[in-house]
């Protein structure tokens, strides 16, 4: 038998910087990490300076010869530019390089396809690529025709090509009906979650950060977690129980990163949405990496976009194992706490936090309720938490926790 392997991408990554305050150099260095994730080989680099993009072909001419002769140097595949490029300049340096031209949407996008699992986390990836390819159809069919596979063809597939524009509105009005229907969903599962009246938590963080190790340590969840970008998109709520009987609702969301495709915010909105909802904040910061503190800064304008500020917000200086990791400052947590996710280093402190921050308008109780009172019992279900009852020849005895409002109901 013939063995078939997949095409190894070798690109040349491109960047503009605008103005000398721009991490550009930064920027590419997690370009090449994306361009990794997806499968691709970086074999070059190139930075040029300039007032403003050049809104013909991304790169001035000259730039433009030089990559050219990288290309051919190099024995690249195709090249990765840091933005987002509009039709017109992906069509005009494809056809200036005569190789394969992605931008770093498209790249995310790719990432994306290949790591949705869930049919929401398809539909919302298949969504977002139909609304990138749509105004792109020419220029992708043609560069992607004559190379065939590799990044960029992933989720939806060469099919999509062959739609003309009629067909992918349709496609893409068809998407929104099924995702109407899963966030239907999901409002019916946060509903039942308010009614239960256990407060949530959402775990958010730039992209890598530990999210999910610090889920799966916390939870056991058992949630994909990988040292790569993005490992996992869909969003997984578990229930920690703390070390004094309380419970809280931990939910783990899809990471952040800078220039984050507005394909991608649309079409996962309501993934999104689970911090917006959430009554408390989680930020998991990787600490070891020189870029926290910008990294930190996405996260919390990515939150301000979702309308998600203003919560109770515990930040944790994560990957505290690793050489190298800082001791940051956060303003805007309530609580800073280092940890290791791996290790478990920090955890008792995290869970302690979580309690302090859960009895703070709650009163514990323990009471016999007389048989004729059994009505007070199913207010404490209601607003409260209920820790056991046990039933008795006089009555029943309870431990709970109810909020301050209804204490004096139930007493």
């Amino acid at each position: 038998m013939e063995e078939i392997k997949e095409i190894e991408e070798r690109v040349i990554l491109i960047g503009v910087q605008v103005n000398n305050n721009e991490d550009t150099y930064e920027s590419l260095e997690e370009l090449e990490e994306l361009a990794s994730t997806a499968g691709a080989v970086t074999v070059g680099k190139v930075v040029q300076n300039r007032e403003k993009v050049h809104p013909g072909t991304y790169i001035g001419k000259g730039k433009i010869e030089e990559v050219c002769s990288m290309v051919l140097a190099l024995d690249a595949t195709g090249v990765i530019c840091d933005d987002e490029l509009s039709p017109a300049q992906m069509n005009n340096l494809e056809r200036e390089l005569d190789c394969k031209v992605m931008d770093r949407t498209l790249l995310i996008l790719d990432i994306f396809a290949s790591r949705a699992i869930t049919s929401e986390g398809k539909i919302q990836v298949e969504l977002a690529q139909l609304r990138y390819r749509s105004s792109r159809l020419v220029g992708l069919r043609e560069s992607l025709s004559r190379l065939g596979g590799g990044i960029g063809t992933r989720g939806p597939g060469e099919k999509k090509l062959e739609m003309d524009r009629r067909l992918i509105r349709d496609r893409i009005s068809s998407l929104k009906q099924e995702l109407q229907q899963v966030e239907k969903h999901r409002e019916l599962l946060r509903t039942g979650r308010n009614r239960s009246n256990m407060k949530s938590v959402a775990i958010v963080g730039y992209t890598n950060a530990g999210k999910s190790t610090l889920l799966n340590t916390l939870t056991g969840a058992g949630v994909l977690s990988e040292d790569k970008l993005f490992a996992t998109l869909d969003p997984t709520t578990r229930v920690l129980t703390l070390d004094d009987g309380q419970q809280i609702l931990l939910t783990d969301t899809v990471g952040f990163i800078r220039k984050l495709p507005h394909h991608l915010i649309e079409a996962f909105k309501s993934t999104l949405e689970e911090a917006k909802y959430a009554d408390y904040i989680i930020h998991v910061v990787d600490a070891s990496n020189p870029q926290a503190e910008l990294q930190m800064h996405i996260v919390y304008e990515t939150l301000k976009d979702l309308g998600a500020l203003g919560k109770k917000t515990i930040t944790l200086l994560n990957k505290q194992d690793k050489p190298g990791a800082a001791l940051l400052r956060d303003r805007r947590a309530d609580e800073i706490i280092k940890i290791s996710a791996k290790t478990g280093e920090g955890l008792d402190e995290v869970k302690q936090v979580l309690s302090d921050i859960l009895s703070e308008n709650q009163i514990y109780i323990e009471r016999l309720f007389p048989y004729q009172e059994a009505g007070k019992i199913q207010l404490i279900r209601e607003y409260g938490q209920l820790i056991s009852e046990e039933y008795k020849d006089n009555g029943i005895e309870v431990k709970a926790r109810v909020p301050k409002d209804i204490y004096m109901k139930v007493t």
